[in-house]
């Protein structure tokens, strides 16, 4: 018999528990942090028919619609529509908005719901397939793949 008072086989059942133990803790305790951490994506009709928490960090995307964007006296601060075809959602920004960002285009808002406007953070805004950067626009397709080549 060991000094401890219990068997070698013992011995590896208990490591083995008490691993297994800390594994399943490790375990959900990431999972609780990666919860409270979640930026959940909407689209504005759903967005509209169950709405996040208040203060609940989430993502908003859709088209910027036409004819919506309007800038306040401040100079910094936007307003905008937000929709998916079925619904809208009035978006406010403060900030620098990205070159690509102009309506009628896609865009993912990331921000919060306070009433009924979603308070945006950070704006992302998306292209299609034809997006040619202006810097590249008047380059040859030789060029360009150039220029890609050396910033690999």
């Amino acid at each position: 018999m060991s000094s401890s008072g219990l068997k070698a086989k013992h011995q590896r059942l208990v490591l083995v528990v008490f691993a297994l133990v800390a594994l399943v803790g490790a375990g959900l305790l990431a999972a609780y942090a990666l919860s409270r951490q979640a930026s959940y994506f909407y689209v504005p009709s759903d967005l509209r028919a169950n709405p996040p928490e208040a203060g609940r960090a989430v993502r908003l995307g859709g088209m910027v619609e036409k004819g919506s964007i309007h800038k306040q006296a401040d100079g910094v601060t936007i307003d905008f529509l937000v929709t998916d075809g079925k619904a809208q959602v009035p978006v406010r920004f403060s900030g620098i908005t990205p070159d690509l960002f102009v309506e009628g285009s896609g865009v993912v808002a990331e921000g919060r719901l306070e009433g009924q406007t979603f308070v945006a953070d950070n704006l992302l805004a998306k292209h299609d397939e034809k997006y040619v950067p202006r810097e590249m626009k008047d380059m040859s397709i030789s060029q360009a793949k150039q220029v890609v080549a050396q910033t690999r």
